[in-house]
């Protein structure tokens, strides 16, 4: 396992009462659900981190972001441990694409009652909380 934890941020996009989610591959969490995002880059806030993450694996625009909550993740099978800071934004504009085809293998917006499952640990220890971004 590595020594140190890292920080990754999820993005809960709404747009029309559903949340954005993407299946993962080719990268720990291979096969499952989760929102668009990414490691925090040196000197970047949440914000913009989490706009950026977005855009760069969606092609979306989003507003209004802001902090939802955070979960500690471990990895056991990859060794990994990461802080995820869960941010909640609006879509704004954009076409949904798949961007980054080698990481992502599809999109689609969903209900929040009828999440795609298997979820990405992060979403999984989101879910545990009670997280709701809705409510």
């Amino acid at each position: 396992m590595e020594n140190r934890p890292k920080v990754g941020v999820g993005v809960c996009v709404i747009k029309d009462g559903k949340v954005l989610f993407g299946k993962r591959i080719n990268s720990h969490g291979d096969g499952s659900w989760c929102f668009p995002g990414g490691h925090l880059e040196f000197n970047e806030s949440w914000e913009e981190c989490a706009a950026r993450e977005t855009a760069e694996e969606s092609g979306l625009s989003i507003k209004n972001v802001h902090f939802a909550t955070a979960t500690n993740d471990i990895f056991p099978k990859e060794g990994k441990h990461y802080v995820t800071i869960i941010m909640a934004g609006e879509y704004e504009s954009g076409e949904l694409k798949i961007m980054e085809p080698e990481k992502c293998e599809q999109w689609g917006w969903f209900a929040w009652d009828n999440i795609p499952r298997p979820l990405f640990i992060p979403l999984d220890n989101l879910i545990k909380q009670g997280f709701n971004p809705f409510e």
